[in-house]
């Protein structure tokens, strides 16, 4: 059922649902809130204390001062003070809103909830939205939903959509199909209970009860879909034996420095693979700058030294181009006669067609690209080994898509996410891992300082001298949930300030939302050290090696999960230069701190994904997505790894007991599995 057919939804309010990948009635229901504003009971003003900036908060106040207004044409600010019951008091204050003098009179008494900020030193309710005793009983200990928005699409129309979404869904109740001894065991909710409350849950418990159900599912249908891809997988028998050449020994001892422990340990563990009796599927884990891409190289000389080509997709054109002059160079170095191939979507139909040609007739050894690797018109002469860079970026299909362009060919997988061994066993089901934990001898330690925005001029001072001898920088600013359309204009309108701050320095922004050629066009610019300063969103998690750049700064750090904030990190740090980054954090909240100075603590990824785990704990789901890398529609899954590894026990043990689920009880089961790996798997960042 379209979601044209719902009330009030027309052609215009649909392809904003569109944006959203929100096209039938199915998947309104399946679009969770974000969030929710919860409407607990008021709060006395001497309560008040740093853990609560930047929430909503409620006070039951009476006004103690008649209001005032002030500010310019443009911009008019109200204020007025209120008086709890104690007889303490508080600013309020409101933007472009004067109409609102006249129901502000003195010695009335309301509920005044809106945001709390801390301005020079004292707290200010900003924007609070006015209610009588009785309207705020009736929504007191509620919680409303925030959903995910685009430009031109409210909450509340999105609110009144699934509302009805619900009640056609209603009509015709989805079967169950987690059995009923899992559910028992894990106590687990009715899914269709579970989806009406984790829109509109009544109460806190059941909000808890429904998500946990929810997450539990997509863990469950997500495991046995990967168990089933490898099951697939496992026995396919090698169609390329590719043994170590002493041209690889070669190459190693060409470079100007030593692998390590780590790096050889891996190399070894998928010569091995490559050589055995059946195809290889193995994933690289390792922290941004640990040498996955070295390991990758030393099996791509194997593979051309053997006969076959080799291919590596990456997520960008500027890493693509990157990884290109990085192995011709690297070729060079150690007088190997390897031709390696550039493919990526900008290139002219000219420069296509020729590379198609060089690669379906075997001249070129090995092809590095983009999605262009994908395309129909893309013919391999004897593809035996594919690699993806930073795997978190491209669903499972599309991993498919480039190994069926040969015949069952090798894959290799790297990905930096850091997250624990026991959880990458799971979520990574259908391959082999390889963990490399150990760092180059040479790469000094980054040096961490979390600050609040106080800092600010003095980072600022500290970037100028970083470019004044000839460094670079970054300058993140968080994305804005609310609309995709204001995160450029939050990195626009930074930079435009940015440039009054520092003037002389070259300096750039760069944000999702803009063109792919323009995009590649600004990092290929800052690579190429054309800008001093690079101001973007979340982005560049996925850039360019440039080792030149050794600041991170991190505005409004808190709002990213530390999983996140570590791959930002890996930007810089890069080359022979000491390098810094900055964490600046807007809330002063204490447990904020905390969870922050885990970064200050430790540069390894791996611990600080289990530390950070630690800290929080399992239900603590309010706020930062930890794991942006695994695209779950609600599940987490270090928030919810105890959910995780309950669901793959099922999953594993479901499919010992009933390998094709094929048993009258799993058919349905069977079913929605068959349905999230056709619908689902794609979207999975793995």
């Amino acid at each position: 059922m379209n979601i044209t057919e719902l009330k009030g939804i027309g052609e215009k309010t649909a392809l904003n649902f569109n944006r959203l990948s929100v096209y039938t009635v199915s998947d309104l229901v399946g679009f969770y809130p974000r969030d929710y504003d919860v409407y607990h009971e008021p709060v006395f003003i001497n309560s008040i204390n740093n853990d609560l900036e930047h929430t909503e908060v409620a006070i039951d106040g009476q006004v103690c001062k008649s209001p005032d207004i002030y500010g310019n044409g443009h911009l008019k600010i109200l204020t007025v003070t209120i008086k709890d019951y104690n007889g303490d008091s508080i600013k309020c204050s409101w933007y472009n809103m004067p109409f609102l003098k006249n129901s502000l009179k003195l010695g009335n008494r309301y509920i005044f909830r809106g945001r709390l900020v801390n301005k020079r030193g004292g707290w200010l309710l900003e924007q609070p939205k006015i209610y009588t005793q009785a309207e705020y009983r009736e929504l007191a200990g509620t919680m409303q939903p925030i959903y995910p928005l685009t430009k031109g699409l409210s909450n509340n129309t999105v609110v009144k959509a699934v509302r009805q979404a619900l009640e056609q869904y209603s009509t015709g109740l989805e079967k169950e199909y987690i059995p009923d001894y899992i559910r028992k065991r894990y106590n687990l909710a009715e899914h269709n209970f579970s989806v009406v409350n984790i829109h509109f849950p009544k109460t806190m418990e059941e909000y808890v009860q429904a998500r946990h159900r929810l997450a539990f599912e997509e863990f469950f249908l997500f495991t046995l879909a990967t168990l089933t891809l490898k099951s697939a997988n496992e026995r396919i028998p090698n169609g390329y034996v590719i043994n170590k050449s002493c041209e690889a020994d070669t190459f190693i001892k060409s470079l100007p420095y030593n692998l390590t422990k780590a790096q050889l340990r891996t190399v070894e563990e998928v010569t091995q693979d490559m050589s055995g009796s059946h195809l290889m599927s193995r994933l690289i884990q390792g922290d941004v700058g640990s040498g996955k891409t070295v390991v990758a190289t030393i099996a791509l000389i194997n593979t051309v030294m053997a006969g076959f080509q080799g291919a590596m997709m990456a997520p960008t054109e500027v890493l693509a181009r990157q990884h290109y002059e990085s192995l011709t160079e690297g070729f060079k170095r150690a007088r190997l006669d390897i031709n390696v191939e550039l493919l990526v979507g900008s290139m002219t139909q000219k420069q296509k067609k020729e590379a198609y040609q060089r690669i379906s007739d075997g001249t070129a050894d090995i092809i590095v690209g983009t999605h262009a690797l994908i395309q129909e018109k893309v013919e391999y002469r004897e593809l035996a080994l594919v690699i993806t860079d930073e795997q978190h970026r491209f669903g499972v299909n599309q991993r498919r898509n480039l190994s069926e362009k040969g015949r069952s060919p090798h894959i290799l997988v790297m990905s930096a996410t850091p997250i624990p061994r026991t959880l990458a066993i799971i979520l990574y089901g259908d391959l082999d891992i390889s963990i490399i934990d150990e760092m180059p001898a040479d790469r000094l330690p980054i040096k961490n300082c979390v600050v609040d925005k106080s800092y600010r001029p003095k980072a600022y001072t500290f970037i100028q001298k970083q470019v004044a001898q000839g460094r670079q920088c970054y300058i993140i600013c968080p994305m804005v949930e609310d609309s995709e359309a204001v995160e450029a204009e939050n990195v626009v309108d930074y930079t435009a300030r940015l440039k009054k701050e520092l003037p002389g320095l070259r300096i750039e922004y760069l944000h999702g939302k803009m063109r792919p050629v323009l995009k590649n066009e600004v990092m290929g610019r800052f690579a190429a050290h054309q800008t001093d300063v690079l101001v973007s969103t979340t982005v560049i998690e996925v850039g360019v090696n440039v080792p030149n750049s050794t600041v991170m700064m991190v505005e409004n750090s808190e709002r990213f999960g530390l999983a996140q904030l570590h791959q930002l990190r890996g930007r810089v740090g890069r080359g022979k230069y000491q390098s810094y980054c900055i964490f600046v954090t807007g809330n002063k909240s204490e447990k904020i701190r905390k969870r922050l100075e885990i970064l200050n603590k430790y540069n390894d990824g791996f611990k600080i994904a289990e530390e950070d785990l630690k800290l929080r704990g399992p239900g603590d789901f309010f706020g930062v997505r930890q794991s942006g890398d695994f695209d779950f529609g609600i599940a987490d899954i270090f928030t919810d790894a105890k959910t995780l590894k309950e669901a793959s026990d099922s999953a594993k043990e479901m499919l010992e007991n009933d390998p094709g689920l094929e048993l009258n009880d799993n058919i349905y089961l069977k079913q929605k599995v068959a349905e999230y790996t056709v619908k689902c798997l794609e979207k999975i960042n793995l």
